[in-house]
C-alpha cells in the first residue's frame, strides 16, 4: 500500500485562486452590445432641445466594450440593418422586411450603461470602453451605418451627454445583439 502525502490546506489556497463572480462576468463579456427596438417614432433630447428624431424604424442603444474592434462594429452594423423585424403587409408575414427594405430610419444612441455590472447594489462600468477611446469609435460606427444604408436615414444622439430618449415601441419588439456571436469572435474563443 502506498501512502499519499497530504498537503496543508494553505498550499491548496495558494495554488488555486478563488474566482469571484465579478471576475467570471468580466471574462464572459467580450462584445459590442446593441439593444434594438422597433419603433413608430423616437427622439433624443439633450440640454432641453430635441437633437435627433425619427419616424418608423429602429432605435439602437449601443454599448461599447473596452476590447471592441472594427470587426465588432462591422458585425453590429450588418446585423442591425438586416434584421427582419418588419411585417410584409402584402403577404401577411410578420418578420419579413429589414429597415432598409422599408426605407425606414435608424436612431443610434451611445449607452455605456449596457455594460454595467452590479457590485452589491452599485453599478460598475469598468468593462465599458473609456470615453476618450469610445467617442471616435462610436463616431466611426455611426459613419459605417450611414455609408452602408443612407446618410439621411441614420441619426444619432449626443455622445457623452445626459439625454432623454423618447420612443414609441412598436409591438413591442426589442432584441439584444452581441458581436461575440460573430464567427470571428467565436473562432477566437475556440482558439482557431
Amino acid at each position: 500500500m502506498y501512502a499519499i502525502p497530504l498537503l496543508p490546506s494553505f498550499v491548496l489556497r495558494i495554488t488555486k485562486p478563488k474566482r469571484t463572480r465579478l471576475h467570471r462576468q468580466k471574462l464572459q463579456i467580450r462584445a459590442m452590445r446593441a439593444v434594438v427596438q422597433r419603433v413608430t417614432s423616437a427622439s433624443v433630447e439633450a440640454d432641453g432641445r430635441i437633437v435627433s428624431e425619427i419616424g418608423p424604424g429602429l432605435l439602437v442603444l449601443v454599448g461599447l466594450h473596452e476590447s471592441d474592434t472594427d470587426s465588432d462594429a462591422d458585425y453590429i452594423c450588418r446585423k442591425v440593418l438586416n434584421m427582419r423585424l418588419f411585417p410584409n403587409e402584402n403577404t401577411g408575414k410578420g418578420w419579413d422586411f429589414n429597415v432598409m427594405q422599408k426605407n425606414y430610419e435608424v436612431l443610434l444612441v451611445s449607452q455605456f450603461t449596457l455594460y454595467g455590472i452590479l457590485k452589491g447594489n452599485k453599478p460598475d462600468f469598468h468593462v465599458a470602453m473609456p470615453p476618450q477611446k469610445a467617442r471616435p469609435f462610436y463616431d466611426s460606427l455611426v459613419e459605417k451605418f450611414r455609408k452602408t444604408y443612407n446618410v439621411d436615414a441614420v441619426k444619432d444622439g449626443v455622445f457623452g451627454a445626459m439625454m432623454k430618449v423618447n420612443l414609441v415601441n412598436d409591438g413591442p419588439v426589442t432584441m439584444q445583439l452581441d458581436s461575440s456571436l460573430s464567427s470571428k469572435n467565436r473562432n477566437e474563443a475556440e482558439g482557431e
